[in-house]
């Protein structure tokens, strides 16, 4: 028999080479998925948690708060045109995900993929990016909430401060099944809320509430779809629509979460698949149905729109309550973005401490990271962020908050070069199944266009983070802050990169050489995989089944 052909193994459609004399040593390789996190992590989350956890990693303030400054810089119609594209992007990105994790599913996700697809001194860099951008947007979360909570009383800021990072730090040590089971409920929250206001806008919308006139589309004819920024006429028009993308894709930052901890997942290679699906369409459509509200709401010439106090006020769904006479919204926006903040703490924690340990797994952090308490958590990997949090009590001081919001601002641009990376891990792994001759139907996950999705998106993202801070190269405009936010992560990934290149003498992983033929072999090993089961009520579960 020849050593070319192809053999069907168990699972969907998965074919292995038989080894020959080249291939042979594959077996002696490293584990991709190692002994260490499968023996010493615990698989406590399940199907549900999975799709959940990336739904409330998604939606956030970005949702409830940040559709004003989008309607505000692009109009009613730019707005939604934006967020569009970006969920356009967010699709590819959480497809290349989805297939490369499923065939990899190991702690850190595309951190540790693309030390074994492109470059062990990329993985680095990109890894302790990533811790770095985690454990800054913990107390950064914290600082939020307190200024959420304090749209209730005035009590001292201290006191919130430990009260969160206290919260914080008992959900981080907890048992990862306690994790899921607080973003599933915050989860079902955020999408009760989203359907909230939705409906609420449309009621509002078509003249439901007494004493408000019906307004349809009346806000794209007056001022207009478009809303001219910085310059006039077409170009302005144009360069407000592309301000938009930047929101966009701070709004949809947290799906690249899903599979941060895919080595504490029950049937990885099943789950993760289902749940990239899924999740995209949803969090897709909350988006582009709460942008198409919201510009049907709220004139883009509202000065509202532009409010940075950070609370519910600055949130275009309370400015319509308002002017519809409806008082109890705020207070219930205020609530669930509250939860919001917190959920995006936590997973910040989860990301952080997961890729943490990932990178001690490759020992490029100490190994004191990989202790892990009896029922799988990474204690020291949470100690190190819930530490790190305290940074919270800089927003008790002016001054102190102003160079603790600079240090944030070192990673905004983070949520790009994450989603480039993922990108790129998918194109090199097609790549490296035609250079060694394995059919792609051989991935446990596939699709025949995610290939040419993954382009569209590394060049979208490659061309947003080079353009996403304009603004400041404009006559008048130039501010060191959004500057820096905008494009000093460039250099520090860099930085890091050719540093540990130089230091290591790292090399590109050759396409012969990325350990497909290891990686197939361990989903042939793998006891897990099988079929997801579902309940004949599934189909009746429009949110997680």
């Amino acid at each position: 028999m020849s050593a070319t052909e192809i053999y069907p193994a168990k699972g969907p459609d998965i074919s292995f080479q038989p080894p020959t004399e080249e291939t042979s040593k594959v077996g002696d390789r490293e584990r991709i998925v190692q002994d260490e996190e499968a023996q010493n992590l615990r698989r406590g989350l399940e199907q549900r948690h999975t799709q959940m956890i990336a739904i409330a990693g998604a939606i956030g303030t970005g949702l409830f708060l940040g559709l004003g400054s989008s309607i505000a810089s692009g109009g009613p119609l730019g707005a939604l045109l934006g967020y569009m594209l970006v969920g356009a992007i967010v699709c590819a990105i959480q497809i290349a995900l989805g297939e490369v994790s499923a065939l990899m599913p190991v702690t850190g996700s595309f951190v540790r993929h693309v030390e074994l697809l492109v470059d062990p001194g990329l993985g680095f860099a990109i890894g302790w990016n990533v811790v770095y951008g985690c454990f800054m947007s913990v107390p950064s979360e914290i600082s939020a909430a307190v200024v959420l909570i304090q749209y209730w009383t005035e009590l001292n800021t201290a006191v919130w401060v430990t009260i969160l990072i206290i919260l914080s730090a008992v959900v981080a040590l907890l048992f990862i099944r306690v994790y899921g089971e607080l973003e599933f409920c915050f989860a079902i929250l955020k999408i009760l809320l989203i359907i909230g206001i939705v409906i609420m806008g449309l009621v509002i919308d078509l003249g439901g509430v007494a004493g408000t006139p019906r307004l349809g589309f009346h806000y794209w004819k007056d001022p207009g779809p478009f809303s001219e920024y910085i310059a006039s006429g077409t170009w302005g028009r144009f360069l407000g629509f592309w301000a938009v993308l930047t929101t966009a894709v701070y709004s949809f930052s947290g799906v690249e979460s899903l599979t941060m901890a895919a080595a504490e997942m029950q049937n990885p290679r099943r789950n993760i698949p289902r749940a990239c699906k899924r999740v995209f369409a949803r969090v897709t459509i909350f988006y582009i149905i709460a942008v198409l509200i919201v510009g049907m709401l709220v004139p883009s010439t509202d000065p509202r729109l532009n409010d940075y106090s950070g609370t519910a006020a600055t949130s275009p769904f309370v400015i319509a309550a308002a002017d519809a006479g409806i008082k109890v919204v705020p207070s219930i926006i205020n609530a669930v973005v509250l939860t919001s903040a917190w959920s995006s703490s936590n997973q910040s924690i989860l990301s952080g401490t997961r890729t943490l340990y990932g990178l001690a797994l490759k020992g490029h952090a100490p190994k004191v990271f990989l202790r892990t308490t009896r029922h799988g958590v990474p204690y020291m990997c949470a100690a190190l962020q819930i530490a790190v949090s305290c940074l919270a009590y800089l927003s008790c001081s002016n001054g102190a908050y102003t160079v603790f919001n600079w240090l944030l601002d070192l990673t905004s641009a983070g949520v790009l070069v994450s989603w480039i990376t993922i990108a790129l891990n998918h194109i090199r792994l097609i790549q490296g199944c035609r250079a060694q001759g394995i059919a792609t139907e051989a991935l446990p996950w596939h699709n025949w266009w995610s290939y040419y999705s993954s382009w569209f998106a590394l060049v979208s993202c490659i061309i947003i983070l080079f353009t996403g801070g304009f603004t400041v190269f404009t006559k008048g405009n130039w501010d060191p802050a959004s500057f820096v936010s905008s494009y000093l992560d460039i250099p520090l990934v860099l930085a890091f990169y050719l540093g540990y290149k130089f230091w290591k003498k790292t090399r590109l992983v050759p396409v012969q050489e990325i350990p497909l033929q290891q990686a197939l072999q361990e989903v042939r090993d793998d006891v897990e995989d099988e079929p997801v089961q579902t309940s004949k009520w599934s189909k009746l579960n429009i949110l997680w089944g």
